[in-house]
């Protein structure tokens, strides 16, 4: 298979997947329409699937001698954004029909290139040294439709999956390269919402009421401390509050409010951890401090890091420069975004690589979830020839890939999410 051309063979392929899903977007849990669409692809193609119940397909391509085992994924979720028309240069070549959703992330480009890989896969699957499972991710924007994806592989298939593959295109990476660093490219989160109760009283008497307000400004003011003497310094993490709801008339106290916010760090257990608990700890005190109670609204267990295993992050990296040329292989800051992608890789050693879209006479390189974000389609050629080349290089692979596995239920992890 001459990877680098089969992947070039397959762009217009690619081009005409990726506008039909670009212009008909589908927010999370929604995709009733792109999993029809699919699905079709690959009863043209010929590949055997099942659709698993709201968390998308399985797709399985067997090759034609034994060996390992190889999951390559996509996710298909658009989101709630009104398309700006116009990318950072120019009009865009096409645009979503659905009013108030756009493929603003890059789903449709993702879901493209997995389809092409699966068909050139096919077309090829007596050469391959071991079998192929696509998966086809429902709902990764919060929606946590990956956990019926992975009950079925895990639990019902029972599949035995060796490693683990996707790729994200990436807003600052030149297209025609791809990025496959090791260890965290994509944050880790947490979430939270909580509710401060305290005592309502008159404006013109605030010591007679215990007043939420000043609790929460104790509490926020006291956050801004924990970074410091809690989290080691060279230890990345980021954390902001997002909505505060409080109080309905000027000369009330207010009795009640409501705070969210979001953490993110490319270590959970050893910089998050101790934030939230210390977090959480500040919360209680400064409650007692104002005579005020909280109640925990919302606070999940958080999702991990996205962790390339070193390995696999080779293997990779070897395949680009051996399929694409040494140019192609690029180097890129990991990415304070999450990614569901987090729960695939903490089962089975694998990587997640940027593909580069960013090009300036196109007029892509506009930032991720925003209405100018836009595709150079030309990177996707290289998003595919890099998979097809890690899938090959994997399977050919005969050396020891050190990996510890999540060590809780399925359960609790695939049930992780914003």
């Amino acid at each position: 298979m001459e990877i680098l051309n089969e992947a070039k063979k397959s762009f217009d392929y690619m081009v005409r997947l990726r506008r039909h899903l670009h212009e008909n977007p589908e927010i999370t849990s929604k995709e009733y329409e792109t999993l029809k669409y699919i699905s079709a692809e690959l009863d043209a193609i010929g590949i055997e699937y099942k659709e698993i119940p709201d968390g998308g397909i399985i797709a399985r391509v067997y090759g034609g001698r034994p060996g390992k085992t190889v999951l390559l994924r996509a996710d298909m979720d658009a989101l709630p954004i009104t398309e700006n028309p116009r990318n950072l240069a120019c009009e865009k070549v096409c645009i979503s029909k659905n009013d108030g959703v756009s493929h603003a992330c890059g789903h449709d480009a993702h879901t493209a290139m997995l389809l092409a890989e699966a068909k050139i896969l096919y077309e090829h699957r007596d050469e391959l040294n071991g079998n192929v499972v696509f998966s086809f991710e429902r709902g990764e924007e919060g929606g946590g439709n990956v956990k019926y994806l992975l009950s079925y592989i895990v639990e019902e298939a029972k599949i035995p999956v060796d490693t683990c593959m996707a790729t994200h295109v990436k807003w600052n990476v030149p297209t025609g390269t791809i990025s496959a660093e090791p260890g965290a490219v994509f944050s880790g989160a947490y979430g939270f919402t909580i509710k401060l109760h305290g005592m309502a009283g008159h404006g013109s008497r605030p010591d007679l009421a215990h007043s939420v307000l000043d609790c929460f400004n104790a509490i926020y003011n006291h956050m801004n401390t924990i970074r410091m003497k809690y989290v080691r310094p060279d230890d990345i993490l980021t954390f902001s509050i997002g909505m505060v709801n409080c109080g309905t008339v000027r000369n009330i106290v207010p009795d009640e409010l409501i705070f969210s916010g979001t953490l993110r760090t490319f270590d959970v257990e050893g910089a998050g951890v101790p934030f939230m608990k210390q977090f959480m700890e500040v919360v209680k005190k400064e409650c007692e401090l104002c005579q005020c109670t909280y109640e925990p609204v919302y606070m999940p267990d958080p999702l991990f890091e996205c962790y390339n295993n070193p390995v696999c992050s080779q293997i990779a990296k070897d395949a680009v420069k051996k399929y694409l040329g040494e140019d192609a292989l690029t180097v890129t800051e990991p990415w304070m975004a999450s990614e569901s992608m987090m729960t695939y890789l903490k089962l089975w050693p694998g990587v997640i690589t940027f593909t580069g879209i960013a090009s300036e006479a196109v007029g892509s390189g506009a930032n991720h979830h925003t209405p100018e974000f836009d595709v150079d389609e030309q990177g996707m050629i290289y998003g595919v020839a890099a998979a097809l080349g890690y899938v090959v290089e994997f399977l050919n692979y005969e050396g020891e890939i050190p990996f510890k596995p999540f060590a809780g239920t399925l359960k609790n992890l695939s049930e992780r999410n914003l």
